[in-house]
């Protein structure tokens, strides 16, 4: 076969890189791994042999102390977080950092205030710095499979092990979260308490934690015989001030509110700080329910009705199982969602 000049070039330059051979076969990097470094890991034949086959006309020759190298670890693991302010995530890494410390390992965290670029560069930049295992806290993405799953993959190819909280749809040890049944809870109580025209804070559409507690809340809405039209749904950012602004929003959409769902403890605290400006008193005038019972969530005033999760709990699990040894199939670990009532919420007031 006659050889190109830019493969002539290059190879002047130096040897081929497993890199140049994924790009030549068209597959992504950590698929040419599995192929060429003996992956126990089963690939589709036809991408094996583009793979074979690029490596041949590229002349790639494994280099065993490059890879012996790079499958070498720290005592340091990853823990990665969508915001290192958010309570949600600091209890969940209080757990976590807890049990590495235990196994006597250094926790290296990382903000990627949900950025997901940026969630995928701190697992290249884990991988470069040979940590021995990652841990992602935040919520899966819808599309998780592509540039984030290619980095996991090459990240496990060369010896790390991985695990994930809350639904990923990943490959790797998860821990999940009752966020479906915690949506429906929350559902039957204000059902129950008389309310009708309810109100529904959201998150980013994107995050599959959102999609999950929604979905618990308005298919069991629903089934209750209750509507939530679009204008009683209004999207934030998870955040406090997100909260605030999106309560204010949708009392502006829907003045007859009587009960507001936030879909997490942040946002829900954002609503009640907002309704004392619209004339509004909790629970007299409107209930108001959050989602992870944060630790400030039994403080505030009146004090918040949320949904609990072990989020402590969720993290130390969550860091056992990447330390463990691997096995054949993904574990997952589910853990319940508790409706903890409290003062936000009371029964519709009669317009009577």
């Amino acid at each position: 076969m006659n050889q190109s000049r830019s493969d002539r070039s290059r190879r002047a330059s130096g040897p081929a890189t497993l890199r140049e051979v994924a790009e030549r076969a068209g597959v992504s990097l950590a698929t040419a791994s599995r192929v060429l470094n003996g992956s126990t890991r089963v690939v589709n034949p036809e991408l094996a042999a583009r793979v074979d086959r690029a490596a041949a006309e590229l002349r790639y020759v494994s280099n065993a102390p490059a890879q012996a190298l790079a499958r070498a670890t720290t005592s340091v693991v990853g823990l990665i977080v969508h915001e290192v302010d958010d309570p949600y995530f600091a209890a969940i890494a209080a757990g976590a950092m807890r049990v590495a410390t235990g196994s006597g390992l250094l926790t290296m965290l990382a903000s990627t205030f949900r950025d997901a670029d940026r969630e995928v560069d701190y697992v290249r930049r884990f991988q470069a710095q040979r940590v021995r295992a990652l841990l992602l806290t935040g919520s899966g993405r819808a599309d998780d499979g592509g540039r984030l799953g290619d980095a996991l993959a090459e990240f496990v190819e060369r010896g790390g092990r991985v695990a994930v909280i809350s639904d990923h749809a990943l490959p790797y040890d998860a821990v999940l979260p009752a966020n479906e049944r915690g949506g429906a809870q929350v559902a039957r109580l204000l059902h129950d308490l008389g309310h009708r025209d309810v109100g529904v804070i959201s998150g980013p559409a994107e995050l599959t934690t959102v999609r999950l507690r929604l979905a618990g809340f308005c298919d069991e809405w629903r089934r209750l015989g209750g509507e939530l039209p679009d204008e009683a749904l209004c999207t934030a950012d998870f955040s406090r001030a997100g909260g605030r602004s999106a309560c204010v929003e949708l009392m502006e959409r829907r003045p007859g509110t009587t009960a507001i769902f936030a879909l997490n403890d942040l946002m829900a605290v954002g609503a009640l700080a907002a309704l004392p400006d619209l004339g509004l008193l909790v629970p007299r005038d409107l209930s108001v329910v959050g989602f992870d019972d944060l630790w400030f969530s039994a403080d505030v005033q009146p004090s918040l009705t949320t949904v609990r999760l072990p989020l402590e709990e969720m993290g130390a699990r969550a860091m056992s199982l990447v330390l463990d040894a691997p096995s054949n199939r993904p574990h997952r670990v589910h853990f319940p969602a508790e409706l903890v009532v409290r003062g936000t919420t009371g029964p519709r007031r009669s317009t009577g």
